[in-house]
């Protein structure tokens, strides 16, 4: 798969329930989901040549969950490291979680 800025594919709220309440299920205990203020997700993006974001799969040995990284993309397909920003230590569900009646768990 080639990246460019329009990767990803925009999914149904019925799709988005499924696959979060599967992976619930297989990997319980875990962080359900994570937030990251637009502010920050800019501050990746305004990178020069910066076309998107990769969100890496980490684990936190001291709280003992996932952790998402997320680091910005370049053309050629690369991690921008050198001076790059990344992000990780975000709010997670638990604790700071959505509204119930209006979030997707």
């Amino acid at each position: 798969m080639n990246l460019d800025p329009t990767t990803g594919s925009i999914i149904s709220e019925e799709e988005a329930k499924k696959m979060i309440a599967l992976f619930a299920e297989k990997f319980s205990n875990q962080t359900v989901s994570s937030f990251i203020g637009g502010d920050n997700v800019k501050k990746i993006l305004e990178q020069e040549g910066c076309i998107g974001i990769r969100i890496y799969n980490g684990y936190d040995e001291v709280a003992q969950k996932i952790s998402l990284v997320l680091v910005g993309v370049n053309k050629e397909e690369e991690d921008i490291l050198k001076n790059g920003i990344i992000y990780d230590r975000m709010a997670t569900c638990p604790p700071a979680c959505p509204n119930p009646k209006v979030g997707l768990v």
